[in-house]
């Protein structure tokens, strides 16, 4: 069966904010709208024709907007990959185990400078680790239990794919010690990131193996898709907020750039800048 052609204009807010339903159909030169929830909002713009203009507006109006194949269904996702820091949790985790010796000012800069793509993650992450050097390991499971907490939406978001059919992989240039267990937690049915050293109970400033920085990441969606894709589920989904998820956001049919960096946010189909996570399962029918 031939799938309806042409776009919608989703939008969609965190609270409730004022709605001009008609003036925007028009505006976006929409055949009709339908409302996907009432509060928090979410609204889908029918077969638009006129959407830039529309979506500016609706934008600085405090609403995620998004153009979308009026065809795209959540169903036709066979992979959808996230990374971990600033994305599935709110924490930047080496920042986190830095502040136990006092030194997360020094980190964090580092850290910013190199998802804003203005540093080598590689280098960068060598360097970071470097000063952790001496940190207990009882201090990976005390931010695990006090300080990781899961950004908004992101539960709903991951059993919404999972019920589709889809898998859910998290790859991450963060730590083995987290993304475990938050495998275990959610349901991932992979996970890939880096593995600190631990030597006698504690960091020894050395990460094991070959870094995960960009190319791995991209590598392990391809990977994935290769696996599970198929003709009725053909795409792959990337989330992510740093320059370090630019080429997986290559490799994916659709990337979302969540609360990201401008640069990311460009390369990125789609962006969400005010909802949470499960504001993504509204671009798909």
């Amino acid at each position: 069966m031939k799938k309806d052609a042409g776009f919608d204009l989703v939008l969609q807010a965190p609270t409730a904010l004022p709605l001009a339903l008609i003036d925007w159909a028009a505006e976006a030169g929409a055949e009709g709208w339908e409302e996907i929830r009432h509060l928090p909002p979410v609204y889908r713009l029918c077969h638009v024709r006129t959407p830039s203009e529309a979506a500016v507006n609706l934008s600085q109006q405090g609403f995620d907007v998004a153009l979308v194949p009026h065809a795209r269904r959540l169903q036709d996702v066979c992979v959808v990959a996230m990374d971990m820091d600033s994305t599935l949790i709110t924490i930047e985790c080496i920042d986190e185990i830095a502040d136990m010796i006092g030194i997360k000012p020094q980190v964090a800069e580092i850290t910013e400078r190199a998802m804003r793509g203005e540093l080598d993650f590689k280098e960068s992450l060598i360097a970071r680790v470097a000063l952790l050097k001496g940190v207990p390991e009882t201090a990976l499971a005390a931010i695990y239990d006090t300080r990781l907490v899961l950004s908004p939406g992101a539960e709903a978001m991951l059993e919404a794919f999972h019920a589709a059919g889809a898998k859910s992989i998290l790859v991450s240039g963060g730590f083995t010690f987290f993304t475990e267990r938050l495998r275990t937690r959610l349901g991932f049915a992979h996970t890939t990131a880096n593995t600190l050293e631990i030597i006698d109970g504690k960091l020894t400033g050395r990460v094991i193996g070959e870094i995960v920085g960009a190319a791995g990441k991209a590598a392990q969606l391809s990977a994935y898709k290769a696996k599970y894709a198929t003709p009725d589920k053909p795409l792959a989904v990337a989330i992510g907020d740093g320059a370090n998820d630019l080429m997986m956001f290559q490799a994916a049919d659709v990337s979302f750039a969540y609360r990201a960096k401008p640069k990311v946010r460009g390369a990125a189909t789609h962006a969400i800048d005010h909802c949470g996570l499960d504001a993504i399962v509204n671009c798909f029918c």
